[in-house]
C-alpha cells in the first residue's frame, strides 16, 4: 500500500509563488509516474503536471511557463513549483502516483488559494 502526503499549500497573493511537495511511502516510487491534479470549486479535476519514471515532463497549457514539476527518487518526493500565481489557480491540488500493475494512488489534497 502506498500513501501520499502533500504539503505546501496555503494562501498567497496574485503574482506570488508556492511550492507543493508530495511524499510517497513504499518502494515503487522510482518506477511510478507522478502527477499533480487540481480541482477548483464546482469544476472537474484536471491534470496540471506529469513527470514519468524516466523524467519526461508534461504541463497543462494553462500553467506552462509558470509551473515546474520535479522529482527526487532518493527522497520519494515530487514537487510542483508554482510561480506567477493568479486567482484562477485557486484549487485543491492532488498528487497522484501511477503504476502499471501495482495500482494508482491519490493524496488527500492541499488547498491553494490565490487572492487578487
Amino acid at each position: 500500500q502506498v500513501q501520499l502526503v502533500e504539503s505546501g499549500g496555503g494562501l498567497v497573493q496574485a503574482g506570488g509563488s508556492l511550492s507543493l511537495s508530495c511524499a510517497a511511502s513504499g518502494s515503487i516510487f522510482r518506477a511510478a509516474n507522478m502527477e499533480w491534479y487540481r480541482q477548483a470549486l464546482g469544476k472537474q479535476r484536471e491534470l496540471v503536471a506529469r513527470i514519468t519514471s524516466g523524467g519526461s515532463i508534461n504541463l497543462a497549457d494553462s500553467v506552462k511557463g509558470r509551473f515546474t514539476i520535479s522529482r527526487d527518487n532518493d527522497k520519494n518526493t515530487v514537487c510542483l513549483q508554482m510561480n506567477s500565481l493568479s486567482p484562477e489557480d485557486t484549487a485543491v491540488y492532488y498528487c497522484r502516483l501511477e503504476t502499471y500493475g501495482w495500482g494508482n494512488y491519490w493524496g488527500q489534497g492541499t488547498q491553494v488559494t490565490v487572492s487578487s
